[in-house]
């Protein structure tokens, strides 16, 4: 959960066997985690840990747009200001908060991306231009048209302001078209936020989350592990709470998010040597893992809701890149049941980038049954879901010049997108996983038939659908608040 080391860019020869000359890449969909931040709360005040971090130098660079009504004419300008932090002591008296160092001028909230996160991100951008523009050529050195990307963030600050940074390092100023217009950047509204698993709006998952971490607590808080941990460390926990446990306060997975925000940035916000031990980080890492994220491995339920709908809209742009290099467009049924193209920009997206976090990255390698024995996901991961299309031997039906009017609905009596000739679009389409610079192959294609032949890397676009499809919800809104008097596990007899 510390900070990522990315590897050296990829070779000549490297390239060459990672991108088959027989496969072109369409389509590429990136989910990073956030950058590096200060911790979510304040914790471990009691011993010296500063409240207020000096890593936020934005908060001197701060521009809104502001709107001047002028003669009954709107017009928009910018406002610079400068942030400062107010808090309260004791006696509930207001004052300005400091740094450690006595300054006021660079703070940061809690949960705030910190100046380093904002270069782990940027740079990020930089590898993602050098592999995908500078040596794939898959994207114009110089952007024009900003349609062929697709941008959205979680509502969370930290995840707009990575993503801000990654596009930022893709595409810096001297890279855009003068005539480029400024690119569109989709969020959501709290309710309908799928870009991470949210017990916030879903009763159900949230039922799932604490039934979860219940177990989690009851397995792990009077183990040999757990008791290693409070040796070292719950000499240096608050008053209150004495002793550290999956559900202490503050809770083990809040203590694990202190100690890695702490490692990442520097000496004047440090906690005591014992918190760094690695013995003591791979129980804490280990413990927390299975409490967030077992959940999507064992229950179709969790997996369902907590992370189905996004696989859900990742499949959902993958089919429309195909229909869009098929045909120009999407496919629609219509009332006299032929089927016609509709035109939609978002079906011209060849590289998507979403910031999120790192539930979100570890719910989706969980739910591909492909996260397999990794720690917590550090600050910057990223996800790339790439799809290609196999160039030789393309069946007839796949070339652009062939009559829509040849596919009808009436032809069969599913809908167009379960009939046989529609399906038949996949057939020479593949997908590929990568985590943090590591290629993934997905379990779930290893049969002969579901992956490119030689490579089991490469799984078929139709085998990545089947597995997806098995949990991605048909009204996520109903099915949150389903089962809810139903038990989460099951009491055996």
């Amino acid at each position: 959960m510390a900070t990522l080391q990315p590897r050296d860019p990829y070779t000549v020869d490297e390239l060459k066997k990672l991108y088959p000359s027989n496969l072109k890449l369409q389509q590429v969909q990136v989910f990073h985690r956030h950058g590096e931040r200060t911790p979510t709360g304040p914790r471990f005040e009691n011993i010296g840990l500063p409240k207020f971090w000096p890593y936020c130098s934005v908060a001197q660079q701060m521009v809104s747009s502001v709107l001047e009504n002028r003669k009954n004419e709107i017009q928009w300008s910018p406002l610079h200001w400068q942030r400062r932090i107010e808090t309260i002591n004791q006696d509930g008296q207001a004052l300005a908060a400091v740094g450690p160092s006595g300054k006021n001028n660079s703070l940061c909230k809690n949960g705030e991306l910190t100046d380093l996160g904002r270069i782990t991100t940027y740079k990020l951008g930089e590898r993602l231009r050098y592999l995908y523009v500078e040596q794939l050529k898959f994207l114009p050195e110089t952007l024009e048209d900003t349609n062929i990307f697709y941008l959205r963030s979680s509502t969370y600050p930290r995840a707009l302001e990575s993503l801000q940074q990654v596009f930022r390092g893709m595409y810096p100023a001297k890279t855009r078209s003068s005539s480029m217009r400024p690119p569109a950047i989709y969020t959501r509204n709290d309710s309908e936020e799928n870009l991470y698993p949210s017990s916030f709006n879903c009763k159900r998952f949230s039922q799932l989350a604490k039934a979860f971490s219940q177990r989690s607590a009851d397995r792990w808080n009077k183990t040999t592990e757990m008791q290693y941990v409070n040796t070292l460390l719950s000499k240096y926990m608050p008053e209150d709470c004495q002793k550290i446990a999956v559900d202490s306060q503050p809770r083990l997975s809040g203590i694990y998010d202190t100690i890695n925000a702490t490692i990442a940035h520097g000496e004047k916000t440090r906690l005591p040597d014992e918190f760094y031990g690695t013995e003591i980080r791979r129980i804490i890492d280990k413990i927390c893992v299975e409490e967030w994220y077992s959940g999507y491995k064992e229950s179709l339920e969790y997996r369902t809701l907590g992370i189905g709908s996004l696989m859900g809209d990742i499949v959902d742009k993958m089919t429309n890149a195909v229909e869009n290099v098929n045909f120009n467009g999407s496919l629609t049924a219509n009332k006299d049941d032929s089927t016609v193209i509709s035109k939609d920009n978002k079906n011209d997206i060849k590289f998507a980038i979403n910031g999120c976090h790192d539930t979100t990255l570890a719910a989706i390698l969980m739910s591909l049954d492909a996260f397999g024995n990794r720690n917590w996901p550090p600050f910057t991961s990223h996800i790339e879901l790439e799809l290609f299309e196999k160039s030789e031997t393309i069946p007839a039906i796949l070339a652009k010049t062939q009559s829509v009017e040849k596919i009808k609905k009436s032809e069969s009596p599913e809908p167009v997108e379960n009939s046989e000739k529609y399906q038949s679009l996949f057939d020479n389409y593949f997908v590929r996983l990568w985590y943090n610079d590591d290629v993934i192959s997905i379990p779930g294609c290893a049969k002969p038939g579901d992956h490119l032949e030689g490579d089991k890397s490469f799984c078929t676009l139709k085998a990545f659908k089947r597995i997806v499809d098995k949990f991605v919800p048909l009204s996520r809104k109903d099915e949150c608040l389903a089962n809810l008097d139903t038990p989460v596990f099951l009491k055996s007899a």
